[in-house]
This record gives structure tokens, sequence and C-alpha cells, in this order.
């Protein structure tokens, strides 16, 4: 009986390693396909850095150095920079001398700048100051929180506070510090951003209603005109479209109006409002230069960052990859800049004039002199013709 059982014995071990054979296969076959994917984006970065026309040692421009912790609180702002600190603001030369400061408390200081203005405020906190180049303007306290802030060509400052009473409140102040409007968002839903057109005589704010199944969003457009009584701000039109998404940056382009998503473009133009047909799959940062919009995208996550160009008649004028990783953006007249990994692209109007390699890693650019860039890097405050 015991050798009729010996014999009866069925040996299973083969299926097991044909099994284990078939997972081994399939994982060596995931991690080439991860191998081959990880190749092609590393050596797409590669080509995206080489190449440039000119390498410069940050250290050796002019300007002055200082520690990384102290160089992520300038700002380039004019002819000099701004620092920003939880307690003072203090406008430098580019050779690090003092121009004038003031003392603030701030808990999350911000700063926007455009042209000779700039407003620095306190994110999520009560109180915002705009300065020019010369002095401290004023300092305002807020009743609410305020959530984002915008200053127009004329120094017209936009200031977005919550609020417990409305979906958000909508402040405008004038050079002065004058106030010259205060609106509350109650039907259009949460004030999100806003932009003035280039004489400053309009004001369009994106909101979105999140109340109901569906979110709603809208553009608000105000009329701001000189009366005798000074600057009269009027609600003009109010604008929206079927589709649920979130216009999170609003540009002014001629007498239309660029709504821009996380991967579309919508065009306000006399009284309708219609998608364009434009392919970016993940809009990053969106600059207006001039009469020509600079728009940087990928086509997903971890994909190379993409340049577009596009002007008023949406026509795309440029597109290039540019590299991996967005550090910085700056504009003056039809002169655009963008810092990308360790390289800088000039371009003007839509064609690339210059293309620099660094050193240092660079953290804000601003153009002073015309043509020349003031860099913030790692290392401290550089000039670059």
């Amino acid at each position: 009986m015991e050798n009729k059982d010996k014999n009866n014995i069925k040996i299973k071990t083969p299926a097991r390693s044909t099994k284990s054979l078939t997972v081994v296969v399939c994982v060596l076959a995931a991690v080439l396909v991860i191998s081959i994917a990880l190749i092609f984006v590393v050596s797409q970065k590669i080509d995206s850095l080489a190449g440039a026309d000119k390498q410069l040692k940050l250290s050796g421009q002019s300007g002055f150095s200082c520690e990384y912790s102290e160089a992520q609180k300038l700002y380039p702002f004019s002819e000099g920079v701004l620092k920003v600190t939880n307690e003072r603001i203090s406008y430098l030369t580019i050779s690090g001398n003092d121009i004038y400061s003031s003392s603030i408390s701030y808990q999350n200081p911000q700063c926007v700048t455009f042209g000779d203005y700039a407003v620095v405020f306190d994110l999520d906190g009560y109180a915002f100051t705009l300065v020019d180049t010369d002095k401290v303007l004023y300092s305002k306290p807020t009743e609410n929180k305020i959530k984002a802030v915008d200053v127009s060509e004329n120094g017209t400052v936009a200031v977005i506070t919550d609020s417990d009473s409305s979906y958000g409140v909508l402040l405008l102040y004038d050079v002065n510090g004058t106030p010259l409007s205060q609106w509350s968002s109650y039907n259009s839903g949460y004030p999100i951003s806003c932009a003035f057109n280039g004489d400053s005589s309009l004001l369009a704010v994106s909101t979105l209603n999140t109340n109901g199944a569906v979110v709603v969003p809208y553009v608000r457009l105000f009329t701001l005109t000189e009366g005798d009584k000074g600057t009269e701000v009027a609600d003009n039109a109010i604008f929206t479209t079927e589709d649920s998404v979130i216009f999170s940056t609003l540009y002014f382009v001629g007498d239309k109006i660029y709504c821009f998503t996380s991967n579309s473009v919508y065009q306000i133009s006399g009284t309708e409002m219609s998608k364009i047909d434009f392919d970016f799959s993940s809009i990053n940062r969106v600059t207006l230069v001039g009469d020509k919009m600079y728009i940087v995208y990928s086509d997903g996550v971890s994909q190379l960052n993409k340049l577009a160009i596009i002007d008023g008649n949406n026509t795309v004028l440029y597109k290039s990859d540019i590299g991996s990783e967005v550090n910085a953006v700056c504009t003056n007249g039809d002169l655009y800049a963008i810092s990308v990994d360790k390289r800088i692209f000039i371009y003007r109007g839509s064609a690339l004039t210059d293309d620099i390699s660094v050193d240092e890693d660079i953290l804000r650019m601003g153009f002073i002199s015309g043509d020349k860039l003031c860099v913030v890097s790692s290392g401290g405050v550089h000039t670059v013709n």
C-alpha cells in the first residue's frame, strides 16, 4: 500500500515555476518600459540645456552677494530691488545701498510690481502698502483677509478679500490711498483674480459660483471714469459660459479679454464669450507682453515645459520646448525673459534674441535700464547685459 501511494503522488512544482517565471517576466517588462520612459525624459532635458549662446558666472557680474535666505526676500523693482521682510520694506540700489525703508508687521508678506509701482500685502492678513521708486505712498488696513492684489499702470490698487456676509469683496484705491469702490459678491461667487486694461479704465474680475450642483464661472467688467468727484466705478457687464471651469488668469489685449483655465483659453469679444481652439494640455504660466501673450505649458505631468506666443488674432507666432523647471519671468515693453533650469531665454516680439546659461539658481528677474536684466539668484543680486 505504501508503494502504491507513493506512485500516485503528483508533483506540481513545474506549475509553480511557470507562474513564478511569468511574474518575473512581467516585472522585468515593466521595469524596461519605465527605464525607457525615464531615458526619454532625461534626454529631452539634457537637449534643452545644451547649446546656449553664452555662459555667465553670475558672481562675476555687478551687484551684491547675500545668503540664500536673504535673496528670497528680494524683488527686482524699477532700477533697484525691494527687500520685503515681516518687519520692513526697503528699496535698495543694485549695489545694495538703502534708498528708503518703512516698518510693517506682516505675517506672510507678498509683493506685486507693475512699472513704477509695487504693492506689498499680507496674504491671508489684514493690510497692504503701496510704494513707488521714491517713497512709501500709503499703507491701508482691511476688514477681512486679503486673498489677491493687483496694481494698474497708474497706481490704482485692486484688493480681493474674503467676507463673512458675502462670497468676497473687491476694494479699489487710487494712487493716493483714497477708497474708490467696494463691491461685494453675492450672486457671482468667489472673486478669484482681476486685471486692469492698458489705460486703467476697465477692470475685469473672475468669480466662481459653487452654490449648487454645477460650478459656474463669471467675468465681471467694471468701468473706471474720471468725474467731478474723482474716479467713479460702475458695473458694466457680466459674462459666463456653460463649461464648469475656473478662470484663474485674465488679460486685456486691445478690446478683448482673454480668460485662462488650467488647460484652455476663452475670449470675450464684444458681448460674447467663446472658447478658442488651442491645444494646451496643462497651462502653467501666462504673461502679457504688449499685445502678445506668452504661455508656458506642458503636455502633462513630468513633461518638459513649452512656450507658445499668441497674438490678439489668436495666431500662434512661436512654439518651442524650453526645459524642465520655470523659475521666473519678467517683461519690459516688447521684451520677455524667462528663466528655465539654469538658462535665461530673452525674446523681443516673437523672436528669441538671447540664450544664456548661468551657474546659479535664479529666484526672480526684472528689467532695468531698458534691456538689462536684474537677476536675483541663490547667491545675491546681479545684472546681466
